[in-house]
């Protein structure tokens, strides 16, 4: 069984590098970001809730975070591990991580703020499917329409430059201690967010000591 919790600022790839380690290793992927999606998407009173605090470019409460995740980790459904993505947030969730569960490793995928800007501001979500697209990485075929649904591709509420940076700061004030806890009680690794996917996995995979994909060991 393995552990993982992945950190990362906004646009660093953490879901990307999450799903290619939860696909190849029958992890489950527990996404903080997905879960609050889901239930935007469905409607419910907590997916409004985290709407209201988006479209002002703020964070979602720390508090509510942690009880979101402590209630999926509850499940048990992760038979050979799980990788969390989006948490913990601050030093006293960290604690309370390290408390409950044996984690084997923390990635931490490291990128400059002046690049975070770069990728963040080139997100553009369907407005009638909700598919993700990046105009660096993944442009649309057809110039601000879904390539599935045909639906308008419009930047995200709280992709703003002055919502954006306020997230930045936000980010570094409360994640900062929270690494150097893991760094002094887990095994840290840290990975050079800039290249391409597949670059960053094999740094991910090379770091961690894992077969390279699809080669898996017992």
């Amino acid at each position: 069984m393995r552990k993982y919790v992945i950190m990362g600022i906004q646009g660093s790839g953490k879901g990307t590098q999450s799903t290619l380690l939860a696909e190849d290793l029958d992890l489950v992927h527990i996404s903080v970001g997905d879960i609050f999606r889901w239930h935007i998407q469905h409607h419910t009173k907590l997916g409004a809730q985290v709407r209201r605090i988006v479209s002002a470019g703020e964070l979602v409460d720390d508090e509510l975070v942690g009880s979101v995740v402590r209630q999926r980790l509850d499940i048990h459904d992760w038979n050979y591990g799980f990788i969390v993505d989006g948490f913990p947030r601050n030093r006293t969730q960290a604690e309370f991580f390290l408390e409950s569960y044996d984690i084997d490793a923390v990635i931490h995928l490291a990128l400059p703020d002046d690049e975070v800007r770069r990728r963040v501001l080139a997100r553009r979500l369907c407005s009638r499917c909700g598919l993700d697209y990046n105009l660096i990485a993944h442009r649309p075929e057809t110039e601000d329409r879904c390539d599935v649904c045909g639906g308008e591709l419009v930047r995200r509420a709280d992709d703003t430059e002055e919502a954006l940076e306020r997230r930045v700061q936000d980010y570094h004030r409360k994640i900062d201690p929270v690494l150097e806890l893991f760094s002094r009680k887990e095994f840290v690794i840290t990975v050079d967010a800039r290249p391409d996917r597949d670059t960053v996995q094999l740094d991910i995979r090379k770091q961690l000591g894992l077969p390279p994909a699809g080669d898996r060991n017992p």
